[in-house]
């Protein structure tokens, strides 16, 4: 499953269009490396989501076959870190 949808499935963003921006952006990491939407990520990698406000680390735990139901989103990944972010300092 590519980054983008393991993104949204995961319910880690809320629309594909945003992943892939993010991802176009350089603001998301697969093992410590700039991912493209395209990449594959699989149990164990380490995804480093940098948002606006805030910077998400999480474990990818499982790969979803489709969209995942609401309550085994739980299962698919384990959130290691998540810090503020100072992107917006000096931004009014």
């Amino acid at each position: 499953m590519r980054l983008d949808l393991y993104l949204k499935h995961s319910r880690l963003v809320k629309r594909r269009s945003v992943a892939k921006e993010l991802c176009d952006a350089g603001r998301v990491e697969l093992n410590r490396k700039v991912a493209k939407s395209s990449a594959l990520p699989k149990s164990g990698d380490i995804l480093v989501i940098r948002f606006l406000r805030h910077t998400k680390t999480v474990e990818v735990l499982d790969i979803p076959s489709g969209q995942a139901p609401r309550k085994a989103v739980a299962a698919l990944y384990r959130i290691i870190g998540d810090e503020p972010n100072d992107l917006l300092d000096g931004v009014k």
